[in-house]
């Protein structure tokens, strides 16, 4: 069995670990177009990790994913390697108009709505202790919408790279910055053996032969998938999502706060319409003393050719609009950060570490994509004799793409379903509502 793997992101490089763990590492190759690796969401995302915030097609690979990040955190020490905590998820409700359970998959992102309309918690909200790095809003009601144990939070760029490194000392290959340009078919059985690549560097091509292809390229996985497979009758719902975020430091959020205030336990905060930001920030409290905010969605920017052109397209006055949510939000106020008659801070004091502009893949089905596709859709071109090797592995071409905001949430869990089903064996969920019709 020989795979090559196109994207090389936080879902490319799950597939390759947990691929490599049971196989012949040395045909595991990644194809990544970026010149910089996780320059994409898989190294600007927040991080936020949940266990059953999920609709019922999606809530079993939600599951299986958050147990996987706990395990491997355990196993190979993520606290001090990539930021593990567990968390509280808490709701800063300015309207209550937002009732928890309204949203279906990621629709709350297109109407402009809080992600906490999807929590899960087993109990009603209660009212919560606003963390010290929060600004009291005098408006504004915050609640606990989580239950222990049920939310977590990463660094992504740090678990990023813990896996692809990870894998290439078992032997994965990495090639980048590349991209597919053809598939490789044998002349009589008109099987597909390989595929062509070429070097954007230098702009030498050559072959990699494989028995599976998996497309995991994130937004840019359907025109991936037109350049391997033109004739093929299958448009891939996927549609960019550019997102702006901040990473800052506040005063009144100290080392010291985040290991003995708060147990290293992280907050994560979902608001709702606040008059003074016009659409509703997340905040997210990470490991080290850093908070990161986001939100803020802009569905004109077009998708760059590759990712790192991404900050490029950067609009200043939507980051400004960012930045003031995050001093309406976390600032000083005028008298110390205390509760005023507006509640609204007017100080900014934040240190801000990063501002990001990346582009997340949403479904137009509102769950992701980790399936095989089925050799109908691939244009006329065949995947080999009843889509198995000699060894009884699959044979196939698989997308694993789609995951909107969750991406990181959900990148084991796909990682390993998905090289279950190369590898030809049952996967540990059930993901069948997650397939390509």
């Amino acid at each position: 069995m020989s795979t090559v793997i196109l994207g090389g992101g936080i879902i490319g490089s799950s597939i390759a670990y947990y691929l490599s763990e049971n196989g012949p590492s040395d045909e595991i190759h990644i194809v990544e177009a970026s010149s910089q690796m996780f320059s994409a969401a898989s190294g600007y995302a927040a991080g936020f990790l949940a266990k059953d915030w999920f609709t019922p097609a999606l809530a079993p690979l939600g599951e299986l994913s958050f147990n996987l990040h706990q395990s491997l955190a355990a196993k190979h020490g993520g606290t001090q390697k990539w930021g593990y905590m567990k968390g509280t998820a808490l709701s800063l409700d300015f309207s209550k108009k937002n009732k928890k359970g309204g949203a279906t998959g990621d629709a709350w992102l297109s109407a402009g709505t809080s992600r906490a309309e999807t929590a899960a918690s087993s109990s009603s909200p209660i009212h919560a202790e606003v963390p010290g790095w929060l600004t009291k809003q005098k408006k504004g009601v915050l609640e606990k919408i989580s239950d222990d144990n049920t939310v977590a939070q990463v660094d992504p760029l740090r678990l990023s790279r813990f896996l692809l490194e990870s894998s290439l000392a078992r032997g994965v290959k990495l090639r980048n910055p590349a991209k597919a340009t053809s598939v490789i078919t044998d002349q009589v059985s008109g099987d597909i053996t390989g595929v062509k690549i070429i070097n954007l560097d230098t702009q030498t091509e050559c072959s990699l032969p494989c028995t599976n292809i998996i497309i995991c390229a994130g937004p840019w996985t359907p025109q991936v998938y037109h350049e391997l497979f033109p004739s093929s009758p299958l448009a891939i719902p996927i549609t960019p999502l550019a997102g702006y975020s901040l990473v800052v430091r506040s005063p009144r959020h100290t080392l010291q706060d985040e290991r003995v205030k708060y147990t290293s336990r992280s907050h994560a905060v979902f608001t709702s319409h606040p008059d003074a930001c016009g659409f509703c920030p997340e905040i997210f409290s990470r490991q080290g003393g850093e908070i990161y905010i986001a939100g803020l969605n802009d569905t004109h920017i077009p998708l760059p050719a590759q990712a790192e052109d991404s900050c490029k397209l950067m609009d200043q006055n939507e980051m400004e609009r960012l930045k003031k949510a995050a001093v309406h939000l976390m600032g000083a106020l005028a008298e110390g950060n205390v509760e005023l008659t507006d509640g609204i801070a007017n100080k900014n004091d934040l240190e801000i570490l990063r501002e990001s502009l990346c582009f997340r893949p949403i479904s137009a089905h509102g769950v992701p994509f980790v399936t095989r596709v089925d050799e109908h859709l691939l244009g006329g071109l065949k995947t080999g004799s009843r889509n198995r090797c000699k060894d009884g592995t699959a044979r196939g071409v698989f997308v694993a793409s789609g995951h909107g905001p969750w991406g990181i949430s959900l990148s084991l869990g796909t990682g390993k379903v998905i090289a279950q089903m190369v590898e030809g064996v049952e996967p540990d969920v059930d993901v069948s509502g997650l397939a390509i019709v």
